[in-house]
C-alpha cells in the first residue's frame, strides 16, 4: 500500500479535499451541483461556487429545505452535494434525509463538515459526535470518512459516480497526510495499511494516523514483548467490508477500533455487530465515551476524551489480555 513517507510532518485540511474534489467532479460531469447553508467558505463549497457559479445554490440557514431541494434536483438528474456542518447536516435535517432522500433512494451526496471533537473552540453544541450513527441506520445510505486530504478528495470524486445517497464526513483541523494521490481507495473496500498478527486496529478519519503511530510504538517497545499490529483504514463505514474485517479477525483473534465519534453506533459499533454475528473475537473500541465534548484546544480535547495514540495502545494491551483468557 502506497502511503506518504512524510506523514509525520505534512498536514492539510480534509475539507480542502472536499473543495478540490467536488470541483474536479464538476469538471467531469455537468450535472454535479453544490448547495450550501451560509457556510460557503468554511466548508470549502466556495471553491465550486467560484468555478461554477451557475451550478451553486446558497440556501441560507435552512438545512431541512436544502435536503428537500437536493432530493428534487436529484429526481431531475442532477447530482447535488448538500453541504454544511455535520451538527446541522445531518444533525438538523435527519427527517428530510430519511424521507426525501433515503426512502426515495435519491442520488444526493450529504457533506458533514467540522465533524468530531477536534472542531475545538466551537464547543459541545458544534461537535458532531453522533452523525455516523444517525446516517448508518438509514436504509440505502452509504457512509464514508476519509483519513486526510487526498483520501477525502478521492471519496468525493467517487461519490459523484456512485448511485444513491452518500454521507461524507470530515473535520475542521489540519490532519497528517497519511495517503497520497497514488494510494488506492475504493468505496466499500477497507484498506490494510500495515500487516500484523497479534491484533487488528481498524480506524477511520484522523484516527488512522494515530493507529499507525500506535502500531509503530508497539512494534518498537523494548521493556515488554513487541506487539505486531495490523492497521486497517475503514473509510467506508457502510457498507462495511466484511471480507477484509473477518479475515483480519481470523488472523489476529483480537480487534481494536478507533474513531472520532461516539463509541456507540459508529465504526466500532458496526465492527462489533459484524464480528458478533460472523466471527466473535475480543473487541475494544476507542472513541468518545458516551459524553458531550466542551470548548477547548483540539489536540487537548482529543487527549482529554482519550482518542490519541496512547489510548489505542492501552486498548490493544487490554484486548490482548482478553484474548489470552
Amino acid at each position: 500500500m502506497h502511503l506518504n513517507p512524510h506523514m509525520h510532518t505534512e498536514v492539510d485540511y480534509a475539507r480542502s479535499g472536499y473543495g478540490d474534489g467536488v470541483v474536479e467532479a464538476g469538471k467531469k460531469n455537468k450535472n454535479v451541483v453544490v448547495l450550501c447553508c451560509d457556510l460557503t467558505d468554511s466548508t470549502k463549497s466556495a471553491d465550486f461556487k467560484k468555478q461554477f457559479p451557475q451550478r451553486f445554490v446558497e440556501v441560507g440557514v435552512a438545512e431541512q429545505n436544502m435536503a428537500g431541494i437536493g432530493a428534487g434536483m436529484a429526481v431531475e438528474g442532477k447530482i447535488p452535494f448538500i453541504s454544511s456542518y455535520a451538527v446541522f447536516n445531518p444533525g438538523r435535517n435527519w427527517d428530510q434525509i430519511r424521507v426525501s432522500i433515503c426512502y426515495t433512494n435519491a442520488n444526493v451526496k450529504i457533506i458533514g463538515a467540522h465533524a468530531g471533537i477536534s472542531v475545538g473552540p466551537d464547543g459541545a453544541t458544534h461537535q458532531a459526535l453522533e452523525d455516523i450513527a444517525m446516517m448508518r441506520v438509514l436504509p440505502n445510505m452509504t457512509v464514508l470518512c476519509g483519513a486526510d486530504y487526498d483520501q477525502t478528495k478521492k471519496l468525493i470524486i467517487k461519490a459523484a459516480k456512485y448511485k444513491g445517497p452518500v454521507y461524507i464526513r470530515f473535520g475542521r483541523e489540519k490532519v497528517p497526510k497519511v495517503t497520497t494521490a497514488k494510494t488506492p481507495c475504493t468505496i466499500g473496500k477497507a484498506d490494510v495499511y500495515r500487516q500484523g498478527k497479534d491484533v487488528a486496529v481498524i480506524a477511520s478519519g484522523p484516527m488512522v494516523y494515530e493507529a499507525l503511530a500506535a502500531a509503530v510504538e508497539l512494534q518498537e517497545q523494548k521493556k515488554h514483548k513487541k506487539i505486531s499490529c495490523m492497521v486497517i483504514n475503514g473509510h467506508t463505514i457502510k457498507p462495511l467490508d466484511k471480507k477484509t474485517i473477518i479475515a483480519a479477525a481470523k488472523k489476529c483473534k483480537a480487534v481494536v477500533t478507533a474513531e472520532e465519534h461516539q463509541w456507540h453506533g459508529g465504526l466500532g459499533g458496526a465492527v462489533a455487530e459484524l464480528l458478533a454475528s460472523e466471527y466473535p473475537v475480543p473487541v475494544k473500541r476507542v472513541g468518545i465515551q458516551d459524553t458531550f465534548g466542551e470548548s477547548g484546544n483540539p489536540d487537548e480535547l482529543m487527549v482529554k476524551y482519550k482518542i490519541k495514540k496512547k489510548d489505542i495502545i492501552t486498548a490493544v494491551k487490554a484486548v490482548l489480555r482478553m484474548k489470552k483468557k
